[in-house]
């Protein structure tokens, strides 16, 4: 599997996300667009909208996009959300791309944006293919913590069986697994979203479309931010 050196940053998101006045601009928009979404506004030509009005770049609509939410969504997603003293003995399915991918662009230091929801996301992508970085052995192992610290019963990681090297991403975590005598299983399938949004056992994404529909969800990235302090560049409103 290819290795690039990290999920950071792109060259202009310090100008893009990192000043006070952009940050306002992506502030408002988040405000405007949420607001729309709750009186059912269509997501796609809406943020187009809100995005022209406050002339966000392409990058900044997608952040915003990740922030927003309806009062309606958030509302959902927080009664089917669980905390973490009561995972002890359960079954969890992870969203594997999705979580795997912010816990490394966390670590990298790129950008991280916390959603109305609760829920962080980032601007990464795996484009069909995806490529190990030096902080994955990292993020694999604070799922590892996350695991032991909660006694959890059984973790099912899943991951997009189109998406190039998925088949190494979950031979790499087999091995740990085995080699450190966890319950884990690792899934490759061609539609993730759709299995994790119908399974029954505990949910780890924050995957909008996936949020909306499980029956249980857990911020497994808010969770290993907090209990390992870990430095986070990020935005929230």
């Amino acid at each position: 599997m290819t290795k690039q050196k990290n999920r950071g940053k792109e060259a202009s998101d310090d100008l893009i996300f990192g000043n006070a006045v952009e940050q306002t601009k992506i502030k408002n928009a988040v405000a405007d667009l949420s607001y729309l979404l709750t009186k059912g506004y269509p997501e796609k030509s809406t943020l187009e909208l809100v995005g022209n009005r406050y002339r966000l770049t392409a990058r900044q609509q997608r952040a915003v996009m990740g922030m927003s939410a309806s009062d309606q969504q958030v509302e959902f997603r927080k009664l089917h959300q669980i905390s973490s003293n009561q995972l002890k003995g359960k079954e969890l399915i992870i969203d594997g791309f999705n979580v795997l991918i912010i816990l490394e662009s966390l670590l990298s230091e790129a950008y991280i944006f916390k959603g109305k929801d609760g829920f962080y996301r980032d601007l990464s992508s795996v484009y069909g293919t995806y490529k190990k970085v030096q902080q994955t052995s990292t993020a694999i192992d604070l799922i590892k913590d996350f695991y032991l610290e909660n006694e959890i019963l059984k973790i099912h990681w899943i991951f997009d069986k189109p998406v190039s090297n998925s088949g190494r991403l979950k031979k790499i975590i087999e091995e740990i697994a085995a080699s450190d005598n966890l319950n884990w299983t690792v899934e490759l399938d061609n539609n993730p979203d759709k299995k994790i949004a119908e399974s029954t056992t505990v949910a780890c994404s924050s995957d909008a479309w996936i949020l909306d529909r499980v029956e249980m969800n857990f911020n497994l990235v808010e969770y290993v931010l907090l209990k390992h302090n870990l430095k986070v560049t990020a935005l929230h409103f």
